[in-house]
């Protein structure tokens, strides 16, 4: 193969992206109690949020390995490039960027692109076809990477979630401002720096109310949609995510839809009735 793709499990591979053996998976690991969950095909959604829900602990998660971008890194002939979730939010950038290097001390000949998503779950995925575009056009590595940093630049990440616990108890949640959550029912509308940390945008009282602030605040900062995938992905509520990508999509126009389930990191950080929506 002439180049491969590596997006760690946190981003969602689609029907056709599972199906292109140059677009592969990198999966963390999740551990519940004593049960240790790979973040691969094998992974079972429902299972592991009954696991969640009973555990009076907090899941974790582990990054790939640099020895795993590492082997995966040499599937590829001439060119190589890695999508991971944010930075700020884990150690995946950094295990990638260390495989990197260790083939450059290696004296490969490879050239090798790791990038920071800024994002999560689906913006992985968007920023995955972006490169695959690209690749598909002809562009040089040096244009390819140039293109896709400048899109990871443009793209905004959004999300409503019905539990903050597990992004609380992990320490994700360090610049969002307290609320009285659970007794009011308040629901606030997150959204990501452009460094890639997470912030709170708004809230409202009840979660279709603060769906609709995402959609208002995804309206109005979005700049030429007509040129753009939007990116919606749902943990375990498809009728939910079907509205919101009808909600927004009734107010702009956009290039194409990807519409996804969570994988296992997103499912862990999401957990059960969170959207997170990408453009």
């Amino acid at each position: 193969m002439e180049y491969v793709i590596v997006m760690d499990s946190c981003g969602e591979r689609t029907e056709k992206m599972k199906a292109d053996e140059r677009i592969l998976a990198a999966p963390l690991t999740m551990q519940v109690d004593d049960d240790v969950i790979v973040d691969d095909d094998s992974f079972d959604q429902a299972d592991f949020l009954k696991k969640i829900a009973a555990s009076p602990n907090s899941p974790k998660s582990a990054c790939p390995s640099p020895d795993f971008y590492k082997t995966a890194f040499e599937k590829a002939e001439k060119r190589a490039y890695a999508v991971t979730l944010s930075a700020e939010l884990s150690g995946s950038c950094n295990s990638a960027v260390l495989a990197r290097d260790l083939l450059e001390e290696e004296g490969s000949s490879l050239q090798i692109h790791v990038f920071n998503s800024r994002s999560a779950s689906v913006g992985e995925t968007l920023i995955t076809a972006r490169i695959q575009e690209c690749e598909e056009a002809g562009m040089s590595f040096d244009e390819v990477v140039d293109t896709v940093e400048a899109y990871i630049d443009g793209q905004n990440t959004y999300f409503v979630l019905e539990n903050l616990e597990t992004l609380r108890k992990n320490g994700r949640l360090s610049n969002v401002k307290a609320f009285v959550a659970s007794a009011l029912r308040i629901k606030p509308v997150m959204g990501a720096t452009p460094e890639g940390t997470i912030i709170q945008l708004d809230q409202a009282r009840g979660i279709n109310k603060a769906l609709v602030k995402m959609v208002d605040y995804i309206v109005d900062q979005v700049e030429n949609p007509a040129e753009k995938i939007l990116g919606v992905s749902n943990c375990n509520c498809p009728e939910r995510g079907r509205m919101v990508l009808e909600a927004i999509t009734k107010r702009i126009k956009v290039r194409d839809v990807i519409f996804v389930d969570t994988a296992g990191i997103s499912t862990m950080y999401a957990n059960d009735g969170g959207i997170i929506v990408v453009i």
